[in-house]
């Protein structure tokens, strides 16, 4: 699998992830620098260095890919290098900040040129059809043209007053509109054979190899930063005996870096299952010629680079079904919410199975409890297991129609169910019993802490916030995060003035 054929129309995330890639580089460089800065300072300074260069929670999605998941390996090894004297901050800087510098700054031109031919790709595609529109309109106003120069000497061929001389001049003026339409109909007819070619063409060929060339880029630079990791440790070393473990921990954190597998990563993040538009059909208009409509119009949406590989301004919001998402990513996400329905259904089947044992015991035994004490609990477990059935039901009804295969452990979830409905019993609502929670049940959920925000985002696009639990936000509004995204597309968060609600996760980035 290749960017060029699996990821066509995803030229911003592609350049997002580049960027992201060149951008690890370049932090790792600097976070080299600064280790050989601070090197003779010991253990406070070094596990300063690797807090400040950790990533946190809200990074989660970095690290799926080996490149970023042995970065942060490689942190977690220098915290155990407290105490130890550095003495190789030379080394470091010659063998791999100086190589690393040189190699960031070619990528990064290299990148650009990519980015640049793809622009200019585009810049050619559009200009072939603003030509295609321009000879389609002028063949239907040629003909007609001709259609009323015809009329025309028709008319004076059956006016008896009309003369042999005024015939002739109608019948030559419609000949030579008849004939200038006929170029135009041909002109058009070339333009249109010539831009579907290089619709084609661009398609097929120019963006997939661009994309293939910056696929190369892209594991390159892994394959580079795997080696700065690993001679990263080496250095440490050959001076440092002591620590070999932690330094052996680095060298099998760069030996876990596989660029092929982020790319594969990286594709099943933001693969479609789009296809490319199919070629513009031609329009004969010398054949029942009609006033020209709306409908006459060449249907060729606007091709700018950013729209083009589907970005959207204003994306829908998000849906139950996750019908918003392209089909490869609704597949995957109604998979993983019927997996994670599945797991808390297990749960609870186990959980409602041990009160249902337990109850038997205590009716054998009263001694050891009272069989109704265990009421409320059971009552509420049924409840969940009822409303959890519910909910996989219809997760997995969409997940059918999404082209989407049950896995063994909803499978096997299903036949417990089947095989355990006489035993759970859905009760209506009853009041819970008040002394279940005593004893400081309520002490570990204490308001009185102010929540502290999991990190900053800004708002990529506007969102109204009509629906309840929702609230307004403006473009490049800075927010703080109170929730990230559980899976359901959205993510609470908090403004400057204290109000607080659910927003899109696709409408913010994270800081």
């Amino acid at each position: 699998m290749t960017w060029g054929t699996d990821l066509w129309d995803q030229y911003d995330n592609i350049d997002k992830h580049t960027l992201s890639g060149l951008d690890l580089m370049d932090r790792y460089v600097k976070f080299v620098k600064e280790r050989t800065e601070i090197e003779q300072n010991y253990a406070k300074q070094l596990r300063s260095l690797t807090k400040k260069y950790r990533r946190g929670s809200k990074d989660e999605a970095e690290f799926k890919f080996t490149n970023h998941q042995a970065f942060q390996d490689i942190l977690t090894e220098l915290n155990d290098y407290a105490g130890q004297r550095e003495v190789v901050a030379e080394n470091m800087t010659v063998n791999i900040c100086v190589e690393l510098t040189k190699i960031l700054q070619e990528l990064k031109q290299e990148r650009k040129s990519h980015l640049s031919d793809a622009k200019k790709a585009q810049q050619n595609l559009e200009s072939t059809f603003k030509q295609l529109e321009s000879s389609k309109k002028r063949f239907e106003k040629e003909w007609k043209e001709a259609e009323k120069a015809n009329q025309q000497a028709e008319r004076a061929e059956q006016d008896s007053s009309s003369t042999k001389a005024d015939v002739d001049k109608a019948k030559q003026h419609a000949h030579m509109r008849t004939h200038a339409a006929d170029e135009c109909k041909n002109d058009y007819a070339a333009q249109l054979q010539k831009y579907n070619k290089e619709q084609n063409q661009f398609y097929y060929t120019e963006i997939p190899n661009i994309f293939n060339n910056l696929q190369d880029l892209d594991e390159r630079r892994i394959r580079k930063l795997s080696e700065a990791y690993a001679h990263f440790a080496d250095t440490e070393k050959q001076v440092m005996p002591i620590i070999t473990k932690c330094l052996d921990g680095i060298n099998m954190a760069s030996s876990r870096t596989n660029e092929k597998q982020d790319s594969q990563v990286f594709i099943e993040q933001h693969k479609t299952g789009l296809v490319p538009p199919a070629e513009v059909e031609f329009e004969d208009y010398s054949q029942a010629i009609k006033p020209a409509s709306s409908e006459n119009t060449l249907n060729m949406p606007k091709v700018r680079i950013k729209d083009f590989f589907n970005k959207r301004k204003h994306k829908p919001p998000a849906a139950e079904d996750f019908s918003h998402l392209p089909p490869e990513q609704r597949k995957k996400r109604l998979q993983q919410k019927v997996d994670d329905i599945a797991k808390d259904l297990q749960k609870e089947m186990d959980q409602s199975e041990a009160l249902e044992k337990m109850r038997g015991v205590y009716e054998k035994n009263s001694a050891l409890g009272d069989p109704s004490s265990l009421e409320p609990q059971i009552h509420q477990t049924a409840q969940n297991v009822g409303r959890l059935k519910g909910e996989l039901a219809k997760y997995e009804t969409w997940l059918n129609e999404a082209g989407g295969v049950l896995d063994n452990i909803n499978s096997q979830i299903n036949n417990n169910l089947n095989s355990s409905a006489g035993s759970i019993v859905i009760a209506g609502p009853t009041l819970q019993d008040p002394g279940v929670y005593e004893d400081g049940f309520y002490e570990e959920f204490d308001d009185d802490e102010p929540e502290v925000p999991l990190g900053q985002c800004f708002a990529l696009y506007h969102f109204d916030g009509t629906s309840d639990g929702t609230i307004c936000m403006q473009e490049g509004e800075q927010l703080s995060v109170m929730e990230s995204d559980q899976g359901d597309g959205w993510m609470r968060v908090r403004r400057s003035n204290g109000d607080e609600g659910y927003v899109p996760a696709s409408y913010i980035n994270m800081n």
